[in-house]
Formats: structure tokens, sequence, C-alpha cells
């Protein structure tokens, strides 16, 4: 028998004392039946599917928040996500441009495969298939809600935007914020020109699959981070204790700069450093609602860049180091993106990988953790949950291998866990010079990159080729490039891939 039970009988025998008694006994049963309830209830939190936050910032170097180098402004909150939660020091992307970074994100599948290239414009007829399984898809199949705040950029069309692929909700820019008539291209000319508006039609501002603003102007994407955090957090509010998917691709740090009036001048540093902390802002807002909401501890919360930094543009353009060169290219500092993972109590504390893993990753590991099927059509990204939630000592890379392809199509390099062996190919780079001023980007020169093997271990900014030293390494990589070109072909050796599936094209009368 329970003692306190036993105790109770005992002295229920007791002359005088059975009123006394039975009140105890009654207080005692209440407080037994609610530390029942609360077990139960832990028990219920536990065994919940996660929420998922993916915070994706636009143009934003290896270097430039605070977890990861940067100096010159503060991101108390980013620091704080670190310290909480894991940095992924070798975490890539499969292309070092929007739309095909995105596209990959969104399907767990090289951007090649699916059929998305380079950064699609206001004249593009195609974006993301409906054949595609999305990863608001994928959570949508268990229940949850979803949605999307930010720049999409695969495919403006009605039928390529984010309600036709698995999220409830949408707001934000179609595709990047230069790609209006105040393009640098066409800056200079008279406002009343007509090429101005040829070359870049007005930037349009959606809200599910109305647009909301026909005309986006200077003030307005001086709003647009504040206006992406706000909806980000009423959706979470919204949700309660409902499962959710939470995407938020920021149009910042991409140029144009722009930054509210509460973050303007606060860095010291220049526009860029304002923008960076009103970017760190949005993520305190974000974990701060979690909190409030109570969620926190049943959250996923990754953040990430869809690419390195635009470094043409200077002062206006952020930072790889140590990396080598920048978006457009696929050297370490235009694919290799500054990532925190975060979920309190699961994920160690203030901890790092190394490892080799991939934005192509993040649907297949979502899909592990809550239950859901992977998508029907072959998708190359691998589960790693090992990765964020495991002892950080000895920890081992799912990836083998891993292709870089650039845009239209060229295999620029492959890697494994170690090494990268660099193939011939071409690529912008500034040569040494300065980035340009004030949000006038710098000419870029072309250079002829030549046959190379790095290792990424021991010289991350790729300085020292050791090709003659490793012949074996060079063959065995060798291989893999053949299997990559088999795969996904290679315009530089006019190799057709027998794995490609097409892109979305825009459908007849639209």
């Amino acid at each position: 028998m329970n003692q306190t039970l036993k105790s109770f009988f005992l002295l229920d025998f007791v002359p005088g004392r059975r009123v006394f008694n039975l009140l105890v006994f009654g207080i005692w049963v209440v407080l037994a039946l609610n530390q029942t309830a609360s077990a139960t209830a832990v028990d219920e939190l536990k065994n919940r599917t996660p929420n998922i936050v993916v915070i994706y910032i636009d143009d934003l170097g290896y270097a430039d928040i605070g977890p990861f180098g940067a100096a010159n402004y503060s991101t108390p909150h980013l620091d704080q996500l670190a310290k909480e939660g894991r940095r992924f020091t070798d975490f890539v992307v499969s292309s070092a441009v929007c739309s095909a970074s995105r596209a990959a994100l969104m399907t767990g599948c090289y951007h090649i495969r699916v059929g998305i290239s380079g950064a699609l414009g206001p004249d593009a007829k195609h974006g993301i298939s409906a054949d595609e399984t999305t990863l608001a898809e994928v959570c949508k199949s268990m229940g949850y809600q979803t949605a999307c705040f930010g720049k999409w950029h695969l495919g403006h069309h009605q039928q390529f935007l984010p309600l036709q692929h698995g999220f409830d909700q949408y707001f934000g820019l179609p595709y990047s914020n230069d790609m209006w008539p105040w393009h640098p291209d066409y800056v200079d000319l008279p406002p009343e020109t007509a090429k101005r508006k040829k070359g870049y039609p007005n930037l349009p501002l959606i809200e599910g699959n109305d647009i909301v603003d026909d005309d986006v102007d200077g003030n307005d994407q001086a709003q647009l981070t504040t206006l992406y955090t706000k909806h980000a957090v009423k959706f979470i509010e919204d949700c309660g204790n409902d499962p959710f998917l939470l995407y938020l691709p920021h149009s910042m740090v991409h140029v144009p700069l722009f930054v509210s009036d509460k973050f303007k001048g606060k860095s010291s540093t220049g526009l860029f450093g304002d923008v960076m902390m009103e970017v760190d802002w949005s993520v305190g807002e974000i974990v701060a609602a979690l909190k409030r909401t109570g969620v926190d501890d049943n959250t996923l919360v990754i953040f990430a860049s869809d690419n390195g930094p635009w470094l043409s543009y200077g002062d206006h353009a952020g930072s790889a180091l140590p990396l080598r060169e920048g978006k457009g290219t696929m050297w370490e500092g235009g694919v290799r993106v500054p990532t925190i993972m975060w979920w309190p109590g699961r994920i160690p504390a203030d901890t790092e990988c190394s490892e080799l893993a991939a934005t192509i990753d993040v649907l297949p590991t979502v899909a592990k953790l809550i239950g859901a099927e992977l998508p029907k059509n072959k998708i190359d990204g691998l589960d790693i949950s090992e990765l964020i939630f495991g002892d950080s000592v000895g920890q081992r890379s799912p990836h083998d291998s891993f292709y870089y392809y650039y845009a239209g199509g060229e295999l620029h390099a492959v890697r494994d866990r170690q090494w990268k062996l660099v193939l011939p190919h071409r690529y912008r780079t500034l040569a040494g010079k300065s980035g340009g001023k004030g949000g006038r980007p710098a000419p870029y020169s072309q250079a002829n990159a030549e046959l190379a093997l790095y290792d990424l271990k021991a010289d991350v900014s790729e300085t020292i080729n050791v090709l003659t030293e490793h012949a074996d390494v060079v063959e065995r990589m060798q291989v893999i490039a053949e299997n990559a070109r088999v795969k996904f072909g290679d315009r530089i050796t006019k190799r057709e891939g027998s794995e490609i599936r097409p892109a979305g094209n825009l459908s007849p009368n639209k």
C-alpha cells in the first residue's frame, strides 16, 4: 500500500481526526492526479513532432555573423543561438546563385536535377515543377501548417508561387530585390525613360497569390525585414501547439541594401552593418516568439544563407574570409555558408560540426524527424540527424561525395569529406581589386581555373594545389566527376546527363 494512504487509514481511527484526515486525503488525491496529468502532458510534449523554422539569408557571407567571425557590428541574438546550439562550419549549398540554391533547399535535390539554374528574372517563363515534392509538401503530409515569408525566387507566375507548392501562407517578393527599374544597370537613366522599365518592370509585393503592391520602392524595401518578421511572429502565435513549418527567406542582405529607421546608423560601420543588425534582431524576434508560446523546446531552427557574399559590391557586401572568392563562383566562398542549428534540450549547446553537410539534406532530415515519407522522385540529400543531435566528437558525414555545378550545367568541382578536385573552368573574380562603393558594383574580370586538388581540412582557403602529391586521390575524385557527368551532364565537356528532370514551364495563356 502507498505509504501516504497507509498513514491516512491509521490516523483515520484516531478519535476526532476523521474530518481532518478526509481533508488531507482529498488534497493528496488532487496533488496525485495533478502530478499524473503533468507527467502525461510532459510525455505528450516529448512525443510531439517538432516545429521546423528555416531562416535563409540572401547573399550572407561566411564571416558575416558573430559566431563565424564578424567583429565590426554586433549580432547578439545569433551569438546566443550559437551558444545554445551547434555551428556547422562545412555546410554548403548546391550552387552559389539564388534560384538554384533555393530549388535545392526546397526539393532535397541538386538544383540541376530539378532543372533550375541561375537566378530567375521577371522575364522567366519557368519555375519549380509541380512534379517535385517540396519541404512544405512533406510537412503538409503530416498535418503541418506551413508559411513562407520573404523572397521566393522559384518562379513568379502563379503556378510556381508558394501556395501551389505546399505553403498555406505567403508574403514577400517573387525574386531578388534588385530586379526593379533602379537596377545598377539602369539607375543612371532618366526616371521616365522606357528603357528603364524594359530592363526590369516594377517590383511586386505578393500576398498569397495576389499582388498587394505593384510598385515596391525604396521606402517599401526598408520595411521588408520588419514586415517579414511580423508575419512570421504572428504565424507562430496563431499556430499555438499545432505543428508548423516556417520558412523565412529574407530579401536582405542582397543589394540594394535597405534598413528601417530603427536600425539606420546603429552599427556605426555603415549600411551593411545596420542591415545585419536588423537581420539579427529578426532572429531574436523569432526565438522570443517561440519561447513566449512555449514551443521553443520542440522546435528545430535552421539558420543559413543561400550563397556567399556579392563581393563586387564592396562596402555593401559581406565577407567570406577565410574562404576563397564569393557568390557566383564554386570556390568555397561561394558555396560554404554560415549555419547554426538550435533546438534547446535536443541539440548539444555551444558545439560545432565540421563535417560536410548541405541544404539538400534539410528535406530528408526533416522527413525523418516528423515521420513523413520521402518524395517519390529521387532526391540527393541525406539524413544528417546524427550530425545535428549526436556527439560532436568523432562525427562522420553521410556524404561520400558532393557535386559543384554552376549555372548552365557546368561541373566546376567535386569533393568528398576532405578533398576537393577543381575542374578546369572559367570564373569571375575581382582579382585582388576592391569592390564598389555606395551600392555600385566594381567590374569582375574572368579567370581560368586549372585542374587542382585541395585538402579542405588543412587548407580551407584553397590556396595550395596538392595535385601532384596525391595521384591516388585525384584518380578517385575523377571517378566521382565522371559519375556526376553521367547523371547530370557537363556543358564544359559537352556531356548530357540521364537524370535531369525538367523545370515547370508556364502554362499556355498565362
